[in-house]
Order: structure tokens, then sequence, then C-alpha cells
């Protein structure tokens, strides 16, 4: 009874590991784009944190 239940863990812990292995493929089409939207809107947020920064620098420089 005991080599049963090893065999079955051995087995079930086989086969979770292969379906994990298996999940690991090459970025598909749809998932490189996400990335560079991702990107994008990095950029953007850095863009626009830049511009706030000179609008404020350009206000206080205005009341000095």
């Amino acid at each position: 009874m005991k080599i049963g239940k090893c065999v079955c863990t051995v087995l079930a812990t086989s086969v979770l590991i292969l379906g994990l292995a298996a999940c690991e493929e090459k970025a598909g089409p749809a998932e490189r784009a996400g990335k560079e939207v991702d990107k994008a809107v990095e950029n953007a947020g850095r863009n626009i944190e830049k511009a706030g920064e000179k609008i404020q620098d350009a206000a206080q420089g205005a009341k000095k």
C-alpha cells in the first residue's frame, strides 16, 4: 500500500511540474503588444510628471 501511494505522489508531482513548464512559452503577439502599451503609459506618466514640475518651477519663479 505504501508503494502505491508513493508512486501516485511522484506521478502527480511530475504532472504538475510538466504542466508548469509547459506554461512558459514565449510571449505571443497580444502579450508583446500589452507590454508595449505598458511602456508607453509609463513614459507618458513620466513626461506628465516632468511637465508638472516645470509648471511648478515656473509658477514659483513668477511669485518671486
